[in-house]
């Protein structure tokens, strides 16, 4: 049986050898999957397959990555546009909505992300769903000011009904209660993690009443922004992509 990282492996190297074509500007994800996507990079850098690559991390530890692969990075200060990026996905669901952020880079992802002519995400079968919520919290990225008084503000969102918000503890980069200190993103940002036991209803509203939300600073529903799904299974690997 093929292990998961090798799934992960699979997906992220089939996105750079698909997508990713010499003289580039390519936004490069955080997280276990986007670091094998990051690793070929690298690769077909080194052997010359690839040339006249420019990249943009969405992370420290994707920054430091593509760093020690040899890969020059720029950043949306001076190059607002990109081709490609490529990028993982907590949850997917059959009308290609995400839920990302499980890694703590949820903003420099989206802003990244946005700003890409493609957007590619790469995934394991496991995150397929068939309705975002239950299967992975929906991360919100807010300020440290007042933070318990946003966390009661978001609970109170009638599109956000049904959810249970947890503040994240420990690292940013995980979900899971690791410490005792408040954990603090890249940016300097706390995280609310919002738990559901059913499907969330409209997502994408969901997403717009949260990005209108005072001391919200950004979420992990991702909606309208894929334009293909690289997904490895027990069946092998499949590309799905919106009606256009």
């Amino acid at each position: 049986m093929v292990s998961q990282d090798e799934l992960k492996k699979q997906t992220g190297y089939k996105s750079i050898d698909d997508y990713v074509t010499s003289g580039m500007v390519v936004g490069l994800g955080t997280g276990s999957t986007a670091y094998y996507a990051v690793e070929r990079l690298g690769q077909k850098l080194k052997s010359g397959e690839l040339t006249d690559i420019l990249a943009i991390p969405t992370s420290v530890r994707t920054k430091e990555q593509a760093e020690s692969l040899g890969i020059p990075l720029v950043t949306l200060n001076t190059h607002s546009k990109l081709d490609v990026a490529i990028d993982g996905a907590d949850n997917v669901d059959p009308g290609f909505n995400l839920v990302k952020g499980g890694g703590g880079a949820l903003l420099r992802e989206k802003m990244v992300e946005m700003a890409a002519d493609k957007f590619i995400v790469i995934v394991d079968e496991s995150k397929l769903c068939d309705g975002l919520g239950p299967g992975f919290p929906v991360p919100v990225e807010i300020t440290p000011f007042c933070h318990e008084h946003t966390i009661r503000a978001i609970a109170a969102l009638p599109s956000c009904t049904g959810c249970t918000p947890k503040l994240r503890m420990g690292s940013s980069s995980n979900n899971k209660v690791d410490g005792d200190e408040i954990a603090v993103t890249d940016n300097g940002n706390y995280i609310v993690d919002l738990h559901y036991t059913e499907t969330i209803k409209d997502a994408p509203k969901m997403a717009s009443d949260l990005k209108g939300l005072c001391g919200v600073v950004d979420h992990g529903i991702f909606t309208g922004m894929t334009y293909a799904v690289i997904c490895a299974g027990s069946d092998g690997v499949t590309v799905t992509a919106p009606e256009r």
